[in-house]
């Protein structure tokens, strides 16, 4: 399913701005969300909507789920408290839902926007959404410029209350769950409409070289939320974070992505909603490399060799059934970026076993039995096995590192070739999890060794320790990082523990299995492996 087709240039028809060209036809973007989503809306498509071209060709248009509701989702929404607001942008950043936005507004703006409501009381509530920062206040009013106020902004329509925001907000306190009671919802949205009448962010208060800042301007927010992934998805942060670093430098026009199948796939094109401002198709579970290179080559063909393409897929598309394509793809040599959305499980259809999957983890055909105790293969290692294609460059990173994560997407972007970036991305429901800890087992998994970041660039130099980078890994010359203050060894058992995937391994004491004690040793033989790469051990 496409919101517009990933071969046609895009100044075509300028005159008709609800028109997307399709081939020789034209989808009518006002008529498809009117007639078709409204439809769906209200309850009305099975029974009333014909069997159109549209709905035969599986067309959906750009952004189509803004229209979409979850208020309905959580019984709680999250509650800012502006005065503790240091305005350090995760709790925008993590969402995995485009439901939580920042903007920064001058002083003078501001003061006149809420000067056009009547009301006092509103009007006071709309002015407690934004507090004085030292970031966009006292830093500007230093150097004699005028200061910003900086708000947060919940989406009602778009927030599954998962509570990721106030996770990812930590001590800062500037957010708490608010139970939906009352007149709740109404207020919620009626401020969000307030946040919509507001200007973008002026260039002046986003600092390209702070790079949670990005989320700042309207060009980075090309998910519009609206999905049907389930509450805190770990992949819907790590789409949103790499289309946000993406359209900040090249802009929606020039990118362009091939989803293989899988659960991306699903809740992004749950028809008639689609959450995307790009262009982009579905392909097949094992072929989605494969698709890429033909529309690389025709796109290349088309002088649109600048334009970037990226494929999404899981750990079971792109380390299990379509690993030859995806290798076939590296070798290449073809301009095309990949995001390995790594959940270490085949989530889309129920939870079995990948290659990825961690040892001892319980699955679906890993099932921890009485003879078998969960997965007993070692993982697989997309990251070294891509290493050894030629001139590839490779990224493992986690979307808790907010800067790793953003500089592993935007050297992506750069590397004239093919590039890897393989993201953590947490499954709450099959790693056993609660809604709100992405962020946190993500940031767990690199700290106890489990899912260490790293970058290859081949432009760093021609030996591989000159290429491959472990900073961003806490400890990086030690077998483990240890807390200095409690002694507390971060390694493989710690991790397992905090996980449902893993409790049938820990005894009503807390003694970890011989299965996770072997999974522990394989983890530590995979960090001495990069060491030695890296040329640390």
């Amino acid at each position: 399913m496409s919101n517009a087709t990933l071969e046609t240039p895009a100044p075509a028809m300028p005159q008709r701005l609800n028109v997307r060209p399709v081939g020789d036809d034209v989808l009518n973007v006002a008529d498809f969300n009117e007639r078709i989503v409204g439809a769906y809306n209200d309850g009305s498509a099975e029974m009333g909507l014909p069997a159109d071209l549209s709905t035969a060709r599986s067309l959906i248009t750009a952004g189509s789920a803004v229209l979409r509701d979850f208020s309905y989702i959580a019984p709680e929404i999250p509650l800012l408290n502006s005065d503790n607001c240091v305005a350090c942008m995760a709790c925008v950043t993590e969402c995995p839902d485009t439901a939580i936005l920042g903007k920064v507004v001058p002083k003078a703006k501001l003061e006149a926007e809420l000067e056009t409501v009547a009301d006092p009381v509103e009007r006071e509530h709309y002015r407690k959404q934004f507090g004085k920062t030292t970031k966009f206040w006292n830093v500007y009013e230093k150097k004699g410029q005028e200061p910003g106020y900086f708000g947060i902004f919940i989406d009602p329509t778009k927030c599954k209350g998962c509570a990721e925001c106030v996770e990812a907000c930590g001590d800062h306190g500037a957010l708490a769950m608010l139970k939906k009671e009352g007149n709740v919802l109404p207020r919620f949205q009626k401020t969000f409409n307030f946040y919509r009448k507001l200007p973008e962010t002026p260039k002046q208060f986003i600092n390209e070289k702070l790079l949670t800042d990005m989320m700042l301007a309207d060009r980075s927010l090309l998910y519009v939320g609206g999905a049907g992934s389930c509450m805190g998805c770990g992949e819907g942060t790590a789409i949103r974070m790499m289309l946000a670093a993406t359209g900040f430098v090249y802009g929606k026009e020039n990118i362009g992505i091939v989803n293989s199948t899988g659960c991306s796939t699903v809740y992004a094109s749950t028809y008639p909603y689609n959450p995307y401002l790009v262009p982009w198709s579905n392909s097949l579970f094992e072929n989605g490399p494969t698709y890429a290179m033909g529309v690389r080559a025709r796109w290349d063909q088309m002088g649109w060799k600048d334009k970037k393409l990226w494929v999404f897929g899981g750990d079971g598309a792109m380390l299990d059934i379509g690993f030859q394509a995806l290798s076939r793809m590296l070798a290449s040599g073809m301009n095309i970026k990949v995001l390995i959305l790594d959940t270490q499980v085949y989530s889309n259809t129920g939870g079995q076993s990948s290659t990825a999957t961690f040892m001892g983890q319980n699955t679906k055909f890993s099932v921890h039995g009485k003879a078998i105790p969960g997965k007993t293969e070692r993982r697989k290692e997309i990251a070294q096995i891509a290493m050894m294609h030629p001139n590839t460059f490779v990224a493992q990173t986690s979307c808790a590192m907010t800067n790793h994560f953003y500089k592993s997407i935007m050297a992506a972007n750069e590397y004239d070739g093919p590039a890897i970036v393989s993201v953590y991305t947490t499954c709450q429901p099959e790693h056993g999890v609660g809604d709100n800890m992405a962020m946190q087992q993500s940031k767990l998994a690199v700290d106890t060794r489990s899912f260490p970041v790293l970058m290859y660039d081949p432009r760093k130099g021609e030996k591989i320790s000159e290429r491959l980078s472990l900073q961003g890994n806490p400890a990086t010359t030690e077998d483990f990082y240890v807390e200095p203050k409690t002694g507390e060894v971060y390694d493989f058992v710690m991790f397992a523990r905090s996980e449902g995937r893993f409790s049938k391994h820990f005894d009503k004491d807390g003694k970890p299995s011989a299965t996770i004690l072997a999974a522990r040793q394989e983890r530590l033989e995979n960090w001495h492996l990069l060491q030695e790469l890296a040329g640390i051990r």
